[in-house]
């Protein structure tokens, strides 16, 4: 099950490397599922769900393998189509919807993970449609990002901003280009760590990754944003990569493990996610994002820490469909 758009061809052969990043993750799965020797039907998803429905009905496929990361063009809507699926009774594989829609919602989960003793950012949020009014009390520099959209989208070397003038500036980019809430909080300079986890009940986390920010000028601020991401010209130009993180000592290492499995937990997830992370100099850490459902391209940060862990690409997709089979929503307490 992907988005109707990003649904692969059957030959890529003359595509360029531009035109294969649009469905890479959709092409890399395919590609992987049918290794393992699994059979497989593409199901293009837009904004109804009769496909989906038609395909379940005709077809009575064992799991749904879920590529969708938005629905109807609206990316907090993905979680319906999951519990759409439980309705159906169909298994599937990734997160189950209450994982999903906790996770998506960054400052929900700022509220849950507050009652866990995992650290976020001090935040301030700005609610879409209503003007900006200057908060009484706020210390620079700030983040500011969209308070639901991910992949980094809206993120630039302008969203960290040192003053009330950039803030109003920021929050109103959010509103008018992103069309969502504004979330600003504390900026916090240190080590950009990714974690993966895997798991239902019983949880395996990946080893620690992270994003070296190379050549970039020192006057700019090591943060992800949307070209350090997903520009390869401007990764190449500035040496950005990613890669296991180094000179970790063994208490930092086990408390990322520690911080994401209990993240992972206190959001209800299940199937896979990645934590986003920074550490600061002194060794404090602070959980940025919980990713359900994260990047499943060959060569991006899950899949590369997995192959460090000895779980290679083939083994990790076919790990994230044992996971969709074994896992146990509601409806399965309820079968004869």
């Amino acid at each position: 099950m992907a988005h109707k758009t990003l649904v692969p061809p059957d030959d890529v052969r003359g595509l360029s490397v531009a035109d294969i990043d649009e469905f890479r993750a959709e092409h890399d799965v395919l590609k992987a599922l049918r290794r393992c020797g699994h059979e497989v039907r593409v199901v293009g998803v837009g904004d109804h769900l009769t496909e989906l429905r038609d395909a379940i009905d005709e077809w009575r496929p064992h799991v749904v393998f879920n590529l969708l990361d938005e629905f109807s063009s609206i990316i907090s809507y993905d979680h319906y189509v999951v519990a759409y699926l439980e309705l159906l009774r169909q298994r599937y594989t990734g997160c189950n919807p209450r994982g999903m829609m906790l996770s998506r919602d960054k400052v929900l989960t700022k509220r849950v993970l507050a009652t866990h003793g995992v650290a976020t950012p001090r935040f301030t949020l700005f609610p879409f449609g209503r003007r900006f009014r200057a908060p009484a009390r706020v210390e620079f520099p700030l983040f500011v990002k969209s308070a639901t959209e991910d992949a980094s989208l809206g993120i630039s070397q302008a969203s960290v901003v040192e003053d009330m003038r950039s803030l109003r500036e920021r929050v109103e980019f959010i509103h008018d280009e992103v069309q969502s809430d504004a979330l600003a909080e504390e900026y916090v300079d240190g080590r950009e760590l990714y974690v993966g986890v895997l798991g239902n009940a019983k949880l395996a986390a990946l080893p620690p990754w992270e994003m070296d920010f190379g050549t970039l000028p020192r006057d700019q601020a090591r943060i992800a944003t949307h070209r350090a991401k997903w520009n390869r010209k401007y990764q190449a130009k500035h040496g950005i990569t990613t890669g296991k993180a180094r000179d970790l000592s063994k208490e930092q290492r086990a408390r990322l493990i520690e911080l994401a499995k209990r993240t992972y937990r206190a959001l209800y997830m299940s199937g896979f996610a990645r934590m986003d992370f920074r550490m600061r100099s002194d060794g404090s850490i602070f959980l940025l994002e919980a990713n359900a459902n994260p990047n499943l391209s060959k060569g991006e940060d899950l899949a590369d820490s997995a192959k460090a862990a000895g779980i290679s690409y083939t083994a990790l997709v076919n790990r994230v469909v044992q996971l969709g089979l074994a896992y146990m929503p509601e409806w399965r307490m309820f079968e004869p």
